[in-house]
């Protein structure tokens, strides 16, 4: 009996919750990402500079990383207690206010939580449950989309906030993408997974730099070739005019209605990254679907 095919000892629908509960913890986790990596790397950098300038290091030593410290209230700096951050009960149970200072939390961390427990859950649903039950091979699957899912919200609010897509997250992404074409869930072969790697960094750096010799300004960041690498790693070079014709549009319907609201002006910089991880997320569970819509994807 193979493994890989043979149905599991678990129920779907248990298998799918576990899943979204998952998803809740993780998106826990995904709030620290995304407040402290941007910082870490600042640090890294400030560190660097100095070196190259010979001068002391003007920190005070304190550990500063994922894990440590523990997370503190943005207003009062109080430690976080476990039971004050449980991943949205936590939130909604105190009203969305600090335990002690009773200043109000920004609802993204819950929404952040919540969004990466539907996502888990959705995967989880989409590629999880067979005609057979949940089989090794639909569990990989639907364990791969969900990291991949996390992977892409969290780069994507990381670049809302500051306009920086890390390396740290972009090319790990990139290479598990590689790695799972090997069993192939997602991209159709190996070979599609790297010439999906290659042709959408090349795509978007073509861009750019047609770009930059029309206008002379740069209309997008290094980031954001490397995040369509990683996208075109996990789907296949057959999904890219997908992934950029979604993000493209995504993109002009949300910054139309910014600068429409004025929310964002005309000069203002918006990041890509966004949607081109929107893009993803749509692609991986709807890809064959838009690929009938425009006549291409899966089937050239």
């Amino acid at each position: 009996m193979n493994p890989a095919t043979s149905a599991l000892p678990i129920d779907p629908w248990f298998f799918v919750a576990g899943m979204g509960v998952l998803g809740l913890l993780i998106g826990s986790f995904l709030n620290v990402v995304i407040h402290r990596l941007p910082r870490m790397m600042e640090r890294e950098w400030k560190s660097e500079c100095r070196q190259l300038l010979g001068q002391e290091e003007s920190d005070d030593g304190a550990v500063f990383n994922l894990v440590t410290p523990r997370s503190r209230c943005p207003h009062c700096e109080r430690q976080i207690a476990a039971i004050d951050n449980v991943p949205v009960l936590s939130y909604v149970l105190l009203g969305g206010k600090c335990r002690h200072c009773r200043q109000r939390i920004s609802p993204r961390y819950p929404v952040v939580e919540f969004v990466s427990g539907a996502l888990a859950a959705y995967a989880a649903w989409r590629f999880g449950p067979t005609e057979d039950g949940v089989t090794g091979m639909s569990a990989f699957a639907a364990v791969a989309a969900a990291i991949y899912s996390w992977y892409l919200l969290a780069l994507a609010l990381i670049d809302y906030d500051t306009q920086l897509l890390p390396d740290s997250m972009t090319l790990p992404l990139l290479w598990f993408g590689i790695a799972c074409a090997f069993f192939g869930p997602f991209a159709p072969d190996l070979a599609s997974a790297v010439l999906g790697a290659m042709f959408g960094y090349l795509s978007l750096w073509s861009v750019y730099w047609l770009f930059k010799l029309v206008t002379g300004k740069e209309g997008m960041g290094y980031g954001d070739f490397k995040l369509l690498a990683a996208l075109g790693a996990w789907l296949g070079w057959q999904a890219l005019p997908t992934l950029i014709l979604v993000s493209s549009a995504v993109g002009a319907v949300i910054g139309i209605g910014l600068i429409a609201t004025g929310l964002v002006k005309r000069s203002q910089p918006i990041p890509f990254g966004p949607y081109l991880a929107i893009a993803g997320i749509i692609a991986m569970h709807w890809q064959d679907e838009l690929a009938a819509l425009f006549s291409f994807g899966r089937t050239l």
